[in-house]
């Protein structure tokens, strides 16, 4: 699974692990991302979408008919 939210696009970020000797390895840090449900109502179907934990809270503000006009205004097939 892609660790990029289809609502927000947040990808992951890349840093450095710093050890207790203060060594540098890369490392990557990884938006909290789940896979979902939810029921389309305008179009009569369930769409599954790849979203961030602050996504999933933004769907419940705005709506998943809102959320989903601003996932294809970024171009993402839904």
């Amino acid at each position: 699974m892609s660790a990029q939210c289809q609502l927000t696009g947040s990808r992951p970020g890349f840093g450095n692990k710093i050890s207790h000797s203060h060594r540098r390895t890369p490392r990557r840090f990884d938006p909290n991302v789940q896979r979902k449900r939810y029921w389309l109502p305008g179009e009569g179907r369930y769409v599954r979408l790849t979203l961030s934990a602050r996504a999933v809270k933004t769907i419940d503000a705005i709506g998943i008919e809102a959320a989903v006009a601003r996932i294809r205004a970024r171009g993402v097939k839904v």
